[in-house]
C-alpha cells in the first residue's frame, strides 16, 4: 500500500486546530436549535391552529430540504438579497441550527405526549398557569425520556458538521483537503481526521450515557 503517514506529521497541530473550530460552531448550532426547537414543539401542540399550522410548516421545509441546500442559500443568497456580506461561522451556526431545530421539535414534541396526561389535567385542577406547568413539571418529565434521541441529534449533526468544507469554513474537514492539496495525498489526512470525528463522536456518546444514568438514578 502507498502509504506515507509521515508526510501530514508537520501538518498535525494546523489539522488539530480544527476540532476547536469545529466544536466552536457546533455548540452554538446545538444550543440555537434546541431553544428554537422546544419553541416550535409548542407551537405545534398549542391549542392555536395558526401556531400549529407555522410549526409544521417550519418541520416540513427544513426536514424535506437537504441540510447542503439550506448551508448554500443561507451562505450565497443573503448577500444577493439583502446586501450583507454573511462569514462562514455565522451562515454554519444558521443553516445547522435552523435544520436541527426542525428535528428536535418532532423530538421534544413526542416527548411532551408521552407524559401521562393526569400530569396536565392535575396541574390544570390546580390552577398552575400554562407556562409554569410546561417549563416545571411537562418538560422535565418530557426530558428524561428523549435524552437518547436527543444525543443522537447532536451527534448526527457533529458528523454532519463536515458540510461546512464546502463554503470555505475551516472545519476538520476543510482543514483535511487543505493537507491534501498542499502534499498530494489525501487518504493520510482525511483518514487522521476520520479519527478525530471517531474520538468525538465516541466522547459525545459517552457524556450521553453518563447523564442518562444520573437521571435515572435521580429517578
Amino acid at each position: 500500500m502507498n502509504l506515507d503517514f509521515s508526510q501530514i506529521v508537520p501538518y498535525i497541530p494546523f489539522m488539530l486546530e480544527g476540532i476547536w473550530v469545529t466544536l466552536k460552531f457546533v455548540a452554538v448550532a446545538i444550543l440555537f436549535g434546541f431553544i428554537l426547537g422546544t419553541i416550535i414543539s409548542l407551537f405545534k401542540i398549542s391549542h392555536k391552529r395558526v401556531l400549529r399550522f407555522i410549526g409544521d410548516a417550519y418541520t416540513s421545509i427544513f426536514r424535506g430540504t437537504p441540510l447542503i441546500l439550506q448551508l448554500m442559500l443561507i451562505y450565497f443568497a443573503i448577500p444577493q438579497l439583502t446586501g450583507y456580506d454573511i462569514t462562514p461561522f455565522i451562515s454554519a451556526i444558521l443553516a445547522f441550527g435552523l435544520n436541527s431545530a426542525a428535528y428536535v421539535s418532532e423530538i421534544i414534541r413526542a416527548g411532551i405526549q408521552a407524559v401521562d396526561k393526569g400530569q396536565t389535567e392535575a396541574a390544570q385542577a390546580l390552577g398552575v398557569p400554562y407556562r409554569a406547568m410546561m417549563k416545571d413539571i411537562i418538560l422535565p418529565q418530557a426530558m428524561k425520556n428523549i435524552l437518547p434521541a436527543l444525543m443522537n441529534e447532536f451527534i448526527t449533526l457533529t458528523k454532519e458538521s463536515a458540510l461546512v468544507s464546502t463554503i470555505g469554513y475551516l472545519d476538520l474537514m476543510r482543514r483535511a483537503q487543505v493537507v491534501g492539496s498542499d502534499i498530494y495525498r489525501n487518504f493520510e489526512p482525511l483518514l487522521f481526521v476520520g479519527l478525530i470525528y471517531w474520538l468525538m463522536v465516541m466522547g459525545l456518546t459517552v457524556v450521553g450515557r453518563m447523564v442518562e444514568r444520573r437521571l435515572r438514578l435521580s429517578d
